[in-house]
């Protein structure tokens, strides 16, 4: 089976930054489209950040120009770039990767942004 495992979370004051990464097993040939989303208590599971197998990217406006989604082929994993942290992305971070037409998820990484 593949496992994803997720990283990087963390408290983290307002205005800081986290890089997020999401691990794929070595026995792949490739992480063909990535996805970032995140769940706060109470609400929706958002997606959050998307990446194509070409390396397009797509935001929502919550994050678009603050979030980063990116890859590394040869080390099977996808990032996410998180600056000017905000409260309110105070979530839990889920990694989903579409890898030879199914979808995996990550394990889930806390991301807490408070004073």
């Amino acid at each position: 089976q593949v496992q994803l495992v997720e990283s990087g979370g963390g408290l983290v004051q307002p205005g800081g930054s986290l890089r997020l990464s999401c691990a794929a097993s070595r026995n792949i040939f490739s992480i063909y489209a990535g996805n970032w989303y995140r769940q706060a208590p109470g609400k929706q599971r958002e997606l959050v950040a998307t990446i194509t197998n070409g390396d397009s990217t797509n935001y929502p406006d919550s994050v678009k120009g603050r979030f980063t989604i990116s890859r590394d082929n040869a080390k099977r994993t996808v990032y996410l770039q998180m600056n000017d942290l905000k409260p309110e992305d105070t979530a839990v971070y889920y990694c989903n990767c579409l890898i030879l037409g199914r979808d995996y998820w990550g394990q889930g990484t806390q991301v807490t942004v408070s004073s």
